[in-house]
C-alpha cells in the first residue's frame, strides 16, 4: 500500500492504472479506523482492481467546532490497519490540499437532508456532499463504499449521485458491531467505561424494539425505545424516528412502506452516537 498526501500524486498514480483498464474502488473515511471501516475496504478490494481509502477529517461537515477538535486522528494506526486489508492507496491530504480556498458550493436534497441529522446538525450534509464530490471528481471510482450505520448519509449520497449523474455505483455495507452489540464507531474511543456500558443500552433497546414491533404499533414502538433510553441516567436521547427507508419520512403504520428503519441518536455523557435498525426491508 502506498500513502499519498497530494492530489497531483494520487491522480498521477490513478491515471496510469486506468490507462491499463484497472477498475478503482473508493472508501471515503475520516480516519480513526476500526473493523467497520475494514469491512468496507475488504469488500472494495474484492470487487475492484484498485482500492483507494481516503483519510480526511473534513472540517466543513462539523457544525460543532469542539467536536472537530476532539475527533480522533490516528493516521499511523490507520495505515497499519489498511495494510492488512489489501488496500492499494491511502490518500491522506491536508485541509489546505483539499480546500485551497473556501468551498462555497451549496447542496440541498430535501426532504432527505432536512430531517433527523439535518434538523440537528445545520450544514452537516452540505459539508458531506462537498467532500464526497471532491473525492468523486478526483478518484473517479467505479464504485464507492459507505457504511449503513450512517443511514441518512448513505441515502443522501445516493440521491447526490442520481441528481449529479455520477456514473458511480454506491455500495452500502452492513453495520459492524462489537460482540455485545455496540455499533462500531470512531467516537467509541472517547467513551469512559461507564459511558460505554450506558451506550450499549442504545443497541439493546433497538434489538428489543424489533421483537416488540411485531405485535405493536409504530407509535407504541417509538414510545418503547424512548422510555428505554430515558430509563438510563447516563443517556440523553436526541431523536428516535421510524421512517420509510427510501424517503426518510416518518411512517405511522407498518404497512405504509416495504422498507422501514428506526434511526436513533443519543448522547452517552458528551459523546454523540448514532445507530439504526431495520424493522422491514426488501428481504421480508
Amino acid at each position: 500500500m502506498k500513502i499519498i498526501h497530494t492530489i497531483n500524486g494520487l491522480q498521477a498514480e490513478l491515471s496510469a492504472l486506468k490507462a491499463c483498464g484497472k477498475s478503482v474502488g473508493l472508501v471515503p473515511t475520516m480516519g480513526a479506523l476500526h473493523a467497520g471501516h475494514a469491512s468496507l475496504v475488504k469488500r472494495s478490494v474484492a470487487e475492484n482492481d484498485v482500492t483507494v481509502v481516503s483519510v480526511f477529517v473534513n472540517p466543513t461537515q462539523f457544525n460543532d467546532k469542539s467536536d472537530l477538535i476532539k475527533y480522533p486522528r490516528t493516521l499511523e494506526a490507520d495505515s497499519k490497519l489498511l495494510e492488512s486489508t489489501g488496500a492499494s492507496y491511502l490518500f491522506a491530504p491536508s485541509v489546505e490540499e483539499i480546500y485551497p480556498e473556501s468551498d462555497t458550493r451549496f447542496f440541498s436534497f430535501p426532504p432527505l437532508d432536512t430531517v433527523m441529522e439535518g434538523a440537528f446538525r445545520s450544514g452537516h450534509f452540505n459539508g458531506v456532499c462537498q467532500i464526497v464530490t471532491k473525492l468523486f471528481d478526483l478518484v473517479k471510482p467505479v464504485r464507492a463504499y459507505f457504511g449503513e450505520k450512517d443511514f441518512q448519509q448513505l441515502a443522501i449520497i445516493r440521491e447526490l449521485v442520481r441528481v449529479m449523474n455520477y456514473r458511480i455505483e454506491i455500495v452500502g455495507c452492513p453495520i459492524v458491531r462489537e460482540e455485545d452489540g455496540l455499533a462500531l464507531s470512531s467516537r467509541n474511543a472517547r467513551l469512559s467505561a461507564l459511558e460505554r456500558e450506558n451506550a450499549l443500552k442504545i443497541s439493546q433497546a433497538l434489538f428489543k424494539s424489533r421483537t416488540f414491533a411485531a405485535t405493536h404499533t409504530v407509535s407504541e414502538t417509538l414510545k418503547f425505545v424512548e422510555e428505554a433510553i430515558a430509563a438510563v441516567s447516563g443517556l440523553r436521547l436526541e431523536y428516535f424516528e421510524i421512517v420509510n427507508g427510501d424517503t426518510l419520512q416518518r411512517v405511522t403504520d407498518w404497512e405504509e412502506a416495504s422498507y422501514v428503519v428506526g434511526c436513533i441518536t443519543a448522547f452517552s455523557g458528551e459523546v454523540r452516537l448514532i445507530d439504526n435498525i431495520k424493522y422491514k426491508d426488501f428481504l421480508n
